[in-house]
């Protein structure tokens, strides 16, 4: 109870301590939040002169994130809402003649599809739906559209149950689950049903099923040149239910619903893209034979019968992801992460590889993960979004030389304010030299000549990468005083499949030492109180989090964000188990219990001395509640300084999904740092 009082708390001063200043704050406060915007989905119309794109904005009533449709002129950036009434709208998609866009759009219900006329700015509703339409693609001809939509199927049942007589008040019937894959984090318990696709007359009418089966249809999708198929892909071997990472492309006849497989492999097959002559197709994927914890994704082409597949990116020792073609048909443009940045690069047939866009970011703003969106005009200018690690994301352009940043979403909100200024901090590791990438924040008003409390920041994942993007956590941290580090350990993605592999099958281990020597080099600067470190992480940064404070006491604090805390347990209530024991573990809990315990960070609690805070959403299904609390309880029984903070409604990836709780969130970890000024 105490512990869920902090956090109501502190939540409140949080969302309104900015408003009992004397007059404006020089500096990032929790308020803030509720003023951030970004740009999202950027789409260019295919003769390149404008851009629809999604701007995420936070209500202060609702406290959630609205999204809403804009267009901007690609030479003058002269922009305007689209589709900004009550409510969201999202996913805009423009006909081949960039005379409509289709999108979606929440009105007072299901979202819906919608088809707008440019020309006169008339909408319509192209169909009614009862679940929400994903991966909206347009047929070559503007005549049909294409969907995915979940289609319901009747749910488990054993027995029927006894009748009920007329007017009595029952307890609810019971729930039977036999699905392998039953729920899924920020969704909860899933539907039963598959997803399915559909098209549509652009000019509106009656959805019609073009795939069935007790097998989920995925998304992107991709017209045939002629209109007459529909590529996508689908697991649909014997086992697809256990076998969540495989999946092949498939090509459905819109004449006869002919299913033909294009691909087959040991791995996914995913994202296809067909070419402007229809000849060849591209997509993305990987080998999957060694079930190692990471791949590199790699670009591939192939003939539209599926014939002569090659990888056209086998060199390139990076993922690569949402494959366009050039209008030409010469080339295909791919987004990857290079050293925790995300680019775009022209990849011809012969495998040429030419980065063309720097600097994407997007996504979550709490903290700094690589990321970003973009899209191709014929002409070959593209539109992405871009920010830096002062500003979210806007949406630029760029075709053949410097980008231009057409927005400046942010810019009212920051005048006058100072940020943590971000720069790179070189580090080596301890343990064996290799290069780690990292990034300081220093708070505003910074001094070098004084001594500044540091926080240690660590990203999730594992398998995934920071790099020098905006993070209200950390700006959070820096106004309130503190150093703030992040880096990419060993196990980051963004710096090759070897470094990423570094902790296949052995994780947490020598990420340990690489965080170790980031502290090392920021305390190395001078401006750190070594006597006030503190450290927190969420997800797999949570993990390593609670194995740090297991393995050194040299931590003031700590605060451990739904973490991992005893694989046997997370691996077996995790929304994603069938891969997580697969490919991290390669046994089964009950196979080799003791490669489990020897890297849960449980097995490290009785050498805990430093006060943790722990903190999990109350319904996070990726590292679910149960680890904290055993975390929680495991602390107190040793006597060891802890509370719990539970976000309501939260799930993992939706922790700070809501500005007030994200504002609570830091606002309590830096309570808690407080509570330990030094040893």
């Amino acid at each position: 109870m105490r512990a869920l009082l902090l956090a109501t708390a502190i939540s409140f001063i949080a969302a309104t301590g900015a408003a009992a200043q004397d007059g404006p704050t020089r500096v990032f406060t929790a308020r803030d939040l509720f003023g951030l915007q970004q740009a999202a989905d950027p789409q260019i119309r295919p003769d390149g002169a404008q851009v629809a794109y999604v701007r995420a904005s936070n209500d202060l009533m609702t406290d959630r994130t609205r999204r809403t449709i804009w267009l901007v002129d690609a030479k003058t950036g002269a922009q305007s809402p689209l589709v900004a009434d009550e409510g969201s709208s999202f996913s805009p998609r423009w006909s081949p003649d960039g005379k409509r866009l289709a999108y979606v759009a929440v009105v007072g219900g299901a979202p819906q599809l919608f088809v707008r006329w440019m020309a006169d700015g008339r909408a319509a509703k192209v169909a009614t739906l009862e679940q929400a339409p994903s991966d909206i693609t347009w047929s070559p001809d503007g005549k049909t559209l294409a969907f995915t939509v979940l289609v319901p199927a009747p749910g488990a049942s054993l027995a029927a149950p006894i009748a009920k007589p007329e007017g009595a008040q029952w307890a609810e019937p019971l729930r039977v689950e036999d699905r392998v894959n039953w729920r899924a984090d920020g969704e909860g318990e899933l539907k039963p049903g598959y997803s399915q696709v559909f098209t549509v007359s652009a000019d509106g009418g009656a959805p019609r099923q073009r795939t069935f089966g007790k097998f989920d249809a995925q998304g992107p999708l991709a017209f045939a040149k002629d209109g007459q198929g529909l590529i996508f892909a689908s697991n649909r071997g014997a086992n697809w239910e256990r076998d969540a990472g495989e999946s092949e492309l498939f090509r459905v006849s819109l004449t006869d619903g002919g299913l033909t497989q294009l691909t087959k492999r040991v791995g996914p097959d995913y994202a296809p893209a067909v070419s402007p002559d229809g000849k060849l197709i591209a997509y993305v994927g990987y080998d999957d034979a060694r079930h190692r914890g990471y791949e590199n994704q790699r670009l591939y082409v192939m003939n539209a019968d599926g014939s002569n597949p090659r990888a056209l990116t086998a060199g390139l020792d990076r993922s690569v992801g949402d494959p366009q073609w050039s209008g030409d048909g010469k080339a295909i443009y791919v987004d990857y992460a290079d050293l925790g940045q995300t680019k775009v690069a022209r990849v011809t047939l012969d495998g040429k590889m030419t980065t063309v866009a720097e600097g994407l970011t997007g996504g979550g703003l709490d903290r700094p993960y690589a990321g970003g969106a973009f899209s191709v005009a014929r002409d070959g200018t593209i539109a992405f979004t871009k920010g830096d690690a002062l500003n979210p994301a806007d949406l630029a352009v760029t075709k053949g030389g410097a980008a231009r940043t057409l927005t400046a979403l942010n810019a009212d909100l920051f005048a006058g304010k100072t940020l943590g200024k971000v720069e790179a901090l070189p580090v080596k590791s301890s343990f064996d030299g290799k290069s780690i990438g990292a990034w300081i924040v220093t708070p505003p008003g910074f001094d070098p000549a004084k001594k500044y409390p540091l926080i240690l920041e660590i990203h999730g994942g594992p398998f995934s990468a920071y790099g020098p993007s905006f993070s209200t956590d950390n700006q959070l941290y820096a106004a309130a005083g503190y150093v703030v580090v992040y880096s990419n350990p060993r196990g980051s993605t963004s710096y090759g499949e070897a470094f990423a592999n570094e902790i296949d099958r052995n994780y947490p281990s020598h990420d340990y030492d690489d965080l170790m020597s980031v502290v090392d080099a920021a305390v190395a600067k001078g401006f750190v109180d070594d006597k006030r470190l503190y450290v927190t992480g969420g997800s797999g940064g949570g993990a390593l989090t609670a194995w740090i404070v297991g393995k050194t006491g040299r931590f003031a604090a700590a605060a451990t964000q739904k973490p991992v805390i005893n694989w046997t347990s997370q691996v077996l209530t995790v929304d994603g188990y069938t891969g997580m024991a697969r490919d991290w573990f390669g046994q089964m809990p009950w196979e080799d219990p003791m490669a489990y315990w020897k890297r849960s960070p449980l097995s490290l609690v009785g050498n805990v001395t430093t006060p943790t805070l722990v903190v999990v959403g109350d319904k996070d299904l990726r590292t679910p509640p149960s680890e904290a609390e055993q975390y929680y309880q495991a602390l107190q029984l040793r006597g060891v300084p802890t509370a719990l903070v539970k976000v309501p409604g939260a799930s993992h990836g939706g922790i700070a999904a809501r500005p007030s709780q994200a504002a609570g969130k830091a606002a309590a970890i830096l309570a808690w740092f407080e509570r330990y000024k030094g040893k």
